[in-house]
């Protein structure tokens, strides 16, 4: 059985679900999962992320930045720690570099 905050990727329609704790060893696992699953993908909900460190959050950015690809992408969900990252490595609230063009 899978630990409570276990890291997840689930697609639903346009929207992408992250969930658990996204650490260093999370992103890591998910990377191929999460790539797969962002092509068409028009909405990065984060509302179950648990937690998140530098390396969760290079996987969120790097996710957004790929279905961005496909044009504009919605990033719902605030968890602990992400403004406080954001903030370290200029990042808006849809996981775009500051200054970069949408």
């Amino acid at each position: 059985m899978p630990a409570a905050d276990a890291a997840r990727a689930r697609r639903e329609g346009e929207v992408l679900h992250l969930e658990g704790r996204l650490d260093r060893a999370a992103a890591i696992g998910l990377w191929p999962t999460v790539q797969a699953l962002a092509d068409g993908a028009r909405t990065l909900e984060l509302g179950a992320v648990q937690a998140l460190d530098s390396a969760g959050l290079a996987l969120l950015a790097e996710t957004a930045a790929r279905m961005r690809a496909g044009g504009a992408v919605q990033v719902l969900g605030a968890p602990a720690g992400l403004a406080e990252l954001c903030a370290a490595y200029r990042l808006d609230p849809q996981l775009n570099y500051a200054g970069a063009p949408p």
